[in-house]
């Protein structure tokens, strides 16, 4: 039914988020239906467990338990989380990799109704995919394994020593595989800022960003880069010295 509520509980340690939180839903949200809020993650799982709910609001600075863990309680996530957070710059490119939905304190009205319409959507078409685990990765390494693509509806995680390289379609980025293309809805700086602590990527041009351990053969007269499946990428003339030397030290 397209009327029906998205069942939701809400998790932080601090009692005054929790009641701002409740109240901006109970005014902007009238398709969240609050079933509880808890203060730690122990009291969230056995919520959770009993009550069901298709949609979490997640702190992710809690007592005992960094918030993110709480998916270690179960051995599939069927409901979709939206964390709330302080700003931290490292939390939130993990978010940005997993393609997690996140809520930056204090919470913008705008945002917060965006992220539970988005919600709302993938527990509507069951796209629930084990975007979590990308998250905890992320979190806890410092080099990016794996990061989460959202495409026509639907989120695939892909490995990052397999991407070949990404393309800027307009505001949209081709991620090429070694098995296939990706059309993501975000543009080529959001993946530059992903790929930014790992060596292998380097941006050559306005338009690419290439892993340079697939690099095939470089043209330098003419700035063609050749990789895997026939993929040319471009090199700008004000990238080209960086280039050539990232090349021979790799």
């Amino acid at each position: 039914m397209t009327d029906e509520k998205i069942r939701t509980i809400l998790v932080d340690d601090e009692e005054r988020a929790l009641d701002v939180l409740s109240n901006l839903l109970g005014s902007f949200c009238p398709q969240v239906e609050l079933l509880a809020k808890y203060s730690n993650v122990e009291a969230a799982v056995e919520g959770i467990r009993s009550l069901r709910p298709g949609l979490v609001f997640l702190d992710i600075e809690m007592p005992n338990y960094a918030g993110y863990e709480i998916v270690r309680f179960f051995d599939k996530i069927d409901f979709e989380i939206i964390f709330v957070t302080a700003y931290d710059s490292y939390a939130v490119k993990a978010f940005e990799v997993a393609a997690v939905d996140y809520l930056l304190k204090p919470v913008d009205i705008g945002r917060l109704k965006a992220a539970v319409v988005k919600s709302a959507s993938r527990i509507r078409n069951q796209e629930l995919v084990n975007k979590y685990e990308v998250l905890i990765e992320s979190l806890e390494s410092n080099k990016v394994k794996n990061i989460v693509v959202a495409e026509k509806g639907s989120q695939h995680v892909l490995a990052v020593d397999q991407i070949i390289a990404v393309e800027a379609r307009e505001s949209y980025s081709c991620i090429h595989t070694n098995h296939k293309k990706y059309l993501a809805s975000k543009n080529l700086k959001h993946f530059e800022n992903l790929f930014r602590d790992n060596r292998n990527f380097f941006r050559t041009h306005k338009s690419w960003i290439i892993n340079m351990s697939l690099v095939h053969k470089y043209a330098r007269s003419s700035g063609e880069i050749h990789l895997p499946g026939d993929i040319i990428a471009r090199l700008s003339k004000y990238r080209k010295e960086e280039f050539e030397k990232t090349l021979q030290s790799g």
